[in-house]
């Protein structure tokens, strides 16, 4: 165990813990006023229901060895996890905070997934639907890439998560609002607080310098390059989003700013560890047109409710990185890998890459649409006229995020 290893990671997992409640406000201020604390209590209450799931089954399905499908139940309840190290998961750090780091991760999953069906989807057929989601989905996808699985052992790359967080919860957004928003009108709704929203954005973007630089588990070179991709990452992403923004509408924006930067993120994630400075920025450039023109004009021509852009920012970003790091994936950076295919044509890192994404998209649609329509036999998953009328703080959480007297009337569509 080497103590700077150690501190570092501990830090790294703060970070990450802070996106969670980052993303609660970023999302919480593009909402209606009447839905935001709900908004906010979706990511909060994923951070107690994730703890939970993640030490009983998710840490043992996700990392206990077995099969290449699926962990077996050696950490069940995280028995044999503590201060000593785990030779295959974590030989420079206490394995309890390799367990927490990694419980981070999936819990900022499950906030990033409720952005897709804000405002429309009942807190109670919710909470249930993201401890089944931890067990059957999130945790057989990091088993397959990081815990020993099959993606892993095929050669595919995903160094902090573009297809274990971005893709696995961007598509199970989409396809729960997809299964949701058939039935409700889809209408455009302002954000409510745009302050909010930079506050969170900014929280977030903080903690993702732990999430990506956290992922070498070790204070070393390739932690040092994942932390300055990071940073150019979210340069590439805004810069790119901005210039089509204003080619498009003639307008500089605060949120398309602060999409740009999370689309530029996102994209680097996959490859935050395994490419040059260069190729970060050209990664991150080709993330933020590529979430531009899903959210502006795919959405806009499919008329899907993808509320917050969750799929929009993170189903696509995760693909675009995921696909890219096989392209660019350097040696020279990290000396784990081999070259990509822009310096060695090696189409095969591309190519596995590709296999990858498609059967995690694939194996997330499915089982999404299956926990989907099993709730819906159980319960009603959209909210009422009701609720969507008089706002889901005050009918479900008994509280108002703001108080407007007599202007109360007026504030229904904000």
């Amino acid at each position: 165990m080497k103590m700077d290893d150690t501190i570092f990671l501990f830090l790294c997992t703060l970070l990450v813990w802070v996106m969670t409640p980052g993303l609660s406000l970023f999302y919480g201020g593009l909402v209606q006023s009447k839905n935001v604390l709900n908004t906010v209590m979706q990511s909060m209450a994923a951070m107690i229901i994730v703890t939970f799931t993640w030490i009983t089954f998710g840490f043992t399905l996700s990392f206990g060895s077995g099969n290449d499908l699926i962990g077996n139940f050696d950490f069940i309840g995280l028995q044999h996890v503590g201060f000593a190290i785990n030779q295959d998961l974590s030989p420079h750090v206490p394995f309890a905070l390799f367990m927490l780091f990694q419980m981070m991760f999936c819990t900022i999953a499950v906030s990033i997934l409720s952005g897709s069906i804000a405002e429309r989807m009942r807190f109670i057929p919710f909470t249930i639907f993201i401890i089944i989601w931890v067990i059957v989905i999130y945790s057989p996808v990091a088993h397959w890439v990081w815990g020993g699985g099959w993606i892993g052992k095929l050669g595919a790359l995903d160094y902090a998560g573009g297809t274990v967080v971005h893709i696995t919860s961007g598509v199970s957004g989409l396809i729960l609002a997809i299964m949701i928003g058939n039935g409700k009108k889809i209408e455009k709704i302002q954000p409510h607080n745009l302050l909010i929203t930079l506050i969170g954005g900014i929280l977030v973007w903080m903690g993702w310098y732990g999430f990506n630089t956290g992922s070498a588990y070790a204070f070393n070179d390739v932690a040092l390059a994942s932390f300055v991709n990071t940073v150019i990452a979210a340069s590439g992403g805004a810069f790119s989003w901005l210039v089509l923004e204003y080619i498009v509408t003639k307008k500089l924006s605060l949120l398309g700013l602060l999409s740009g930067v999370l689309a530029g993120l996102v994209a680097i994630t996959p490859a935050a560890g395994y490419v040059s400075y260069l190729n970060a920025y050209i990664i991150s450039i080709c993330g933020g047109i590529a979430c531009y023109f899903v959210i502006n004009i795919i959405k806009e021509k499919f008329k899907y409710n993808d509320t917050l852009d969750a799929f929009g920012i993170h189903g696509v970003g995760g693909v675009v990185g995921a696909v890219l790091t096989g392209v660019f994936q350097s040696h020279a950076v990290n000396g784990d890998i081999d070259n990509g295919l822009v310096y060695t044509g090696n189409i095969h890192a591309v190519f596995v890459q590709f296999i990858a994404v498609v059967v995690v998209v694939i194996y997330t649609i499915f089982v999404t649409w299956v926990i989907g329509k099993v709730l819906q036999h159980l319960m009603p998953l959209a909210t009422t006229e009701e609720e969507d009328e008089t706002g889901l703080d005050e009918i479900v959480h008994g509280e108002k995020a703001y108080f407007y007297g007599k202007l109360n009337k007026l504030n229904k569509r904000y």
